[in-house]
């Protein structure tokens, strides 16, 4: 454990000026050129995705998609489900059996449902949740970090979130973070409920799995001193008690957490001023750019 005074802890406040490692990691989530060679995706005149080139050949083939020179358009929004399923089976995407609202804006109309593997392949917008869990002590603030488990099928073994999930059907963001608290970390609903939206941050990142292209909702959560979360759905390795510079350094120079982690800790260590003057707005832009 830190405190103030330790040498780390002067590293990180007297090069605070320093922002770019920083920068790398927002760079790094904005890389996908869009369209590239991916094919735009319509529901009706409505664009909701670019779909890999390699599903889109494949979705060629399905009655209710219209291939026409603006790329394809599903005629039947009800059979993205059973679409996502058989680009599955051929090996296209992964099948997670968890449903995601299909929406051209997050406070548009539901266009479609489909399932969460299939977003990246078919490059549509999704919406997440990233829960900044807070210790407020007197050496300074603290943050619960979390290690994802070693099986996990993206990013095992990264650092990550409190909570933090996509948004599925039928909830919102705010009721997601609820259900995340309890399965994640076993944090009862009364204190999850406390968790205060402080912004949105949005990118578009070429993955191995796909085009993620992700609004994460972000919240900052203060939970009591003598809580300690605990690992229940076992997504999580463990959990540890982290000073909020401690944090700082190590999203500035490793990869050690995953990969959107690291904006919503950007904003994060801005808002809490670690990273202030001419570096601070210029980093802020970049976060917010669009």
């Amino acid at each position: 454990m830190w405190h103030l005074g330790h040498p780390l802890e002067r590293r990180a406040l007297q090069t605070s000026t320093d922002v770019t490692g920083f920068l790398r990691h927002i760079n790094a989530c904005r890389d996908a050129r869009l369209p590239g060679e991916r094919v735009a995706l319509r529901i009706g005149e409505a664009l909701v995705g670019w779909v890999d080139p390699a599903a889109a050949e494949a979705m060629r083939g399905f009655p209710e998609i219209a291939v026409t020179e603006h790329g394809l358009r599903l005629t039947e929004p009800e059979s993205l489900e059973r679409i996502a399923r058989t680009l599955a089976r051929r090996g296209l995407s992964r099948w997670r059996g968890e449903a995601f609202d299909v929406r051209v804006r997050p406070d548009g109309p539901v266009l479609a449902r489909v399932d969460r593997g299939a977003l990246p392949v078919l490059g549509i917008e999704a919406v997440g949740v990233h829960v900044n869990g807070l210790v407020e002590r007197a050496d300074g603030p603290h943050l619960w970090v979390a290690r994802r488990a070693a099986d996990k099928a993206l990013d095992p073994g990264k650092l990550d979130h409190i909570v933090a999930g996509g948004v599925p059907t039928g909830l919102t963001p705010d009721e997601t973070v609820v259900k995340e608290a309890a399965e994640e970390a076993a944090i009862p609903a009364a204190l999850a409920r406390q968790a205060m939206l402080v912004g949105a941050i949005t990118y578009a990142m070429d993955r191995p799995e796909g085009l993620r292209r992700d609004i994460l909702r972000c919240y900052d959560l203060t939970v009591p001193a003598d809580f300690l979360p605990r690992a229940a759905d076992g997504e999580v390795e463990s959990f540890a008690l982290w000073p909020l510079t401690q944090v700082l350094v190590t999203v500035r120079e490793t990869d050690d957490f995953k990969f959107n982690v690291n904006l919503v800790l950007i904003d994060l260590f801005l808002r809490r001023r670690l990273v202030t003057g001419s570096a601070g707005a210029a980093l802020r832009a970049a976060l917010d750019a669009a």
